[in-house]
């Protein structure tokens, strides 16, 4: 088991830094200036020539190739020169040493926006792939179990219709619904934000008394506290738990419906497969119960596709939901990274690429993993 990990690892090395280098160099190459961008109307040459010295853009993107007058010129002659001194090698170094740079937009330690804004999209990543599954799971082996049933069908005509709404029409109408139509009755839900005016969640620092730590420790008890539900549970605040979960509902329901479709639709085919196999006629033919043939021997076998669609599923909502944080007002990373392409914030862009990228590459090893429990007949090796 260990090596199998130290080996998956020492392989995603060249896929971490292919992803860095193209990220790297796709940013750059987009069409735009990052200090009329940022500056707009007071951005002129006397100002941008000190902004673009400061953030070391006036050097080579990469060796003999540099952005001057908006336009990319390639010097082959210039390549020995700034072999060393481009901003690709200033970016990986600073890599080396832990340092995903500073904001240009901002002018803030990336750092310090991924501890406030990735917690805000993992706790709705995980309410939206928990619904997604505890959902779509049972959906699917029920429709595989009951095929071509009025179950089937109907469950099938509701993952097709979950697939093709797109999210932002389905959070709109979701927030027309529950924000308007319902207002000022039981069922009524916040259209936005993380919680409602007048409520706060007390960090885990002030909670501790620990507000004069400084260092890792304080950034890992700040990235915590950014977890509204998790720090109001631990701390006991429950009218904030009550108030943040209520505006998770809206966004997790927009965001999970897809990955809960096509989750219902995978462990329906998967199930179906297995369900003709030799081992599934054996198990009924020795005399046990169809309950216990279905859910110890078929399902558990039948979930090996739908684990992996799960991880990728993940994979993706984590990398930032950009529509549902837009319509839900969310501040995470989806809405930062969509900020800051349009702001051509090269490294907001880098950092959290980068983080998503790990997040990934953990997630696809976490996968990998599951199969040896799920399946024996699978072997790391």
């Amino acid at each position: 088991m260990i090596q199998f990990i130290l080996r998956r690892l020492i392989v995603t090395i060249p896929v971490l830094f292919g992803i860095v280098l193209i990220v790297f160099a796709t940013s750059r190459l987009i069409a735009g200036d990052p200090c009329r961008a940022v500056l707009g109307e007071r951005a002129t040459d006397a100002v941008c020539e000190p902004f673009i010295k400061r953030y070391g853009l006036d050097k080579a993107i990469v060796p003999g190739l540099y952005r001057e007058d908006r336009e990319l010129q390639f010097r082959p002659a210039d390549i020995p020169a700034t072999l060393l001194d481009n901003q690709f090698a200033a970016y990986l170094g600073g890599l080396a040493r832990g340092d995903l740079g500073d904001s240009i937009k901002f002018s803030r330690p990336v750092a310090t926006l991924l501890i406030e804004r990735l917690p805000a999209t993992i706790e709705l990543t995980i309410l939206a792939l928990a619904l997604a599954m505890l959902v779509g799971i049972p959906l699917g082996l029920i429709s595989g179990y009951r095929r071509n049933s009025a179950v089937d069908v109907g469950t099938m005509a509701f993952a097709n219709l979950g697939v093709s709404i797109p999210v932002f029409v389905l959070g709109l109408s979701l927030a027309f619904v529950f924000a308007l139509v319902l207002k000022d009755t039981p069922l009524s839900l916040p259209p936005s934000g993380r919680l409602s005016s007048g409520i706060a969640v007390v960090p885990l620092a002030t909670t501790f008394g620990l507000e004069s730590l400084d260092g890792p420790l304080r950034a890992l008890l700040d990235f915590f506290s950014g977890f509204f539900v998790l720090t109001s549970l631990i701390t006991g605040q429950w009218a904030a738990l009550g108030d943040a979960l209520r505006h998770l509902i809206l966004p997790a329901v927009a965001l999970g419906t897809i990955p809960l479709a096509i989750i219902a639709r995978i462990t329906r085919s998967s199930l179906l497969e297995v369900l003709g196999q030799d081992y599934v006629r054996t198990a009924r033919a020795k005399g046990l119960r169809e309950r216990t043939v279905v859910l110890r021997h078929a399902t558990r076998n039948a979930l090996l596709p739908v684990v992996t669609v799960i991880g990728l599923q993940l994979g993706a909502l984590l990398s930032g939901a950009i529509l549902t944080e837009t319509v839900f007002n969310l501040a995470g990373v989806g809405r930062s990274v969509y900020e800051a392409i349009t702001g051509r914030d090269y490294v907001v862009i880098q950092g959290f690429t980068i983080v998503i990228a790990f997040i990934y590459v953990g997630v696809n090893l976490i996968v990998d993993i599951s199969y040896t429990y799920l399946d024996p007949r699978v072997r790391l090796r």
